[in-house]
């Protein structure tokens, strides 16, 4: 690391830090406050808990600097890097494959999808065998990463184009509540739930920094205005594809 980098990673450390002990304060004060007065029960390992929450702090403070100094600037550099090339085939090839990579890799998605073909086995939808379970969450997993993928070339296509945001989410929704009357009920929920699980640690910062980076570097662009709203389209785009899926497999 460079000289002067280290002080400016080890302040941003440290205002994370703090940072991170003032969001986590209300959880912690609400916790104590049950255990203690209405439980009226001792905290169980109490030095394991401490230890865990001290890596929690830690943990979120080293996140939210990675972000700043590492995810968001290489976001925004790619995007503006790509549209000052003006080719767009390759920026719309860059998008989906970074809507599907990060996506497929979401930890909470891995953990949903695994849930989802266990319930799906005990349901008697699928085979109530480890290969069978393996591949229906895969393949779900699969059909939501191709969803978050085809989300951002959308949203890439409404920057480039001006299409309105509104106009895109609600028509998105209309058509989740009509396909919600058609999809296999034992698929709907779970379809709904992965509209939610896909935006999370690996998806949200390079999507966001994408959308920004993408906006603040094509003349007549707000970057505030048009430069977010990806997120939007990748929580939508799952739940009709899963629906989708469920209509084809189920």
């Amino acid at each position: 690391m460079r000289t002067g980098l280290l002080p400016d990673f080890l302040k941003a450390l440290g205002r994370s830090l703090l940072g991170a002990c003032r969001d986590l304060a209300p959880i912690i004060l609400v916790i104590a406050l049950f255990q203690v007065l209405v439980l009226q029960q001792p905290f169980p390992e109490l030095v394991s808990v401490l230890a865990g929450l001290g890596l929690v702090v830690i943990g979120l403070a080293l996140f939210v600097v990675g972000l700043d100094i590492g995810l968001f600037p290489l976001g925004e550099t790619l995007a503006e890097e790509f549209a000052r090339k003006g080719s767009l085939f390759w920026l719309l090839v860059f998008a989906f494959a970074l809507g599907f990579g990060t996506t497929v890799a979401e930890p909470a998605l891995i953990a949903v999808t695994r849930e989802g073909a266990r319930a799906a086995a005990e349901a008697g939808l699928i085979e109530n065998l480890p290969a069978a379970v393996q591949r229906y969450a895969l393949h779900v997993r699969l059909a939501v990463a191709l969803s978050v993928g085809v989300a951002i070339v959308l949203g890439v296509l409404r920057i480039l184009r001006g299409w309105s945001l509104p106009v895109l989410i609600v028509s998105g929704y209309v058509l989740v509540m009509i396909m919600t009357l058609f999809a296999p009920d034992e698929i709907v929920g779970l379809a709904y739930d992965l509209g939610g699980v896909t935006t999370s640690t690996v998806t949200v910062p390079l999507v966001t920094a994408l959308g920004v980076g993408l906006a603040r570097t094509i003349r007549g662009r707000n970057p505030l205005t048009d430069g977010f709203g990806l997120i939007a389209l990748a929580s939508l785009s799952p739940m009709i594809f899963v629906m989708v899926f469920g209509l084809v497999v189920l």
